[in-house]
C-alpha cells in the first residue's frame, strides 16, 4: 500500500507545511507576471494540503479555490500565520474527480494529481483542461510507471509516451522528468519517478 494511505494527516501536514513553494507552481506564476497576470486572475489550488502554494498564489494577488480531500489541510490552511491580509480563498473539501471546477486561469496540482485512480484520472484531465482559459496553465506533477508505488490501484502512473499525447495539446513551457531514491515526508524509503510540468493552454 502506498504511503498516502496513511491516515495520519495532521502530522503529515506538520512536516510540510512549512517548506517553500513548489519550483513548477514558480514558474507558472513568474510566467504570468512576465507577460502580465491575467484581470481577476483566478486559480485552483488541487490538493493543496496545508497551503505551501496556497500562500504563494494568495501573495501575489490572485484569488483562489483551494481543494483537498482531507478536512485537516483545510483546517490546517485557515490556521496559517502567513496568510496575506484580505486574501480572496474559497475552500472545497473533496476529491478530484467530484470538484466542479470554475473558469481560471491557472490550476496547480503538486504531487497531487497521481492520486486519482487510472479510471478517474482522464475525466479529471478533461475537466481541468476544458476549465483553463485561453492562456492559462497547468502546473503539477504526474508519476511514471518506474515509480515504486506503480501498481496501486489509487494512483496514476503514465508512461513518457502517454505524458507527451495528455500534453499534446497544450504549450509545454517545463517538462522534466525525475528519478531518484529518497524518503517520503513520513521517512519512508520510496523510488520516485515523476515528470514536473508546466504547460500552457493555447
Amino acid at each position: 500500500m502506498a504511503d498516502t494511505a496513511s491516515c495520519d494527516w495532521p502530522s503529515y501536514y506538520e512536516k510540510t507545511g512549512d517548506r517553500p513553494p513548489r519550483r513548477t507552481l514558480l514558474a507558472a506564476l513568474d510566467a504570468f507576471d512576465a507577460e502580465g497576470r491575467p484581470r481577476n486572475a483566478r486559480a485552483v489550488d488541487l490538493g493543496c494540503g496545508s497551503g505551501r502554494d496556497a500562500v504563494e498564489i494568495l501573495r501575489r494577488g490572485w484569488r483562489l479555490l483551494a481543494v483537498d480531500a482531507a478536512p485537516e489541510a483545510i483546517t490546517a490552511l485557515r490556521a496559517r500565520r502567513d496568510l496575506p491580509v484580505g486574501a480572496r480563498v474559497d475552500t472545497l473539501v473533496s476529491r478530484h474527480e467530484e470538484v466542479l471546477f470554475p473558469s481560471c486561469d491557472l490550476v496547480n496540482a503538486s504531487f497531487s494529481l497521481p492520486l486519482c485512480s487510472a479510471a478517474a484520472f482522464p475525466e479529471v484531465w478533461d475537466k481541468i483542461l476544458a476549465a483553463l482559459r485561453p492562456g492559462g496553465r497547468f502546473s503539477g506533477q504526474l508519476y511514471g510507471d518506474r515509480d515504486s508505488w506503480f501498481g496501486n490501484p489509487g494512483i496514476t502512473h503514465l508512461r513518457r509516451a502517454e505524458v507527451d499525447e495528455l500534453l499534446s495539446g497544450l504549450e509545454i513551457e517545463l517538462l522534466e522528468e525525475e528519478e531518484e531514491d529518497s524518503v517520503t515526508p513520513r521517512g519512508k524509503r520510496k523510488h520516485w519517478h515523476i515528470f514536473h510540468i508546466v504547460a500552457r493552454k493555447r
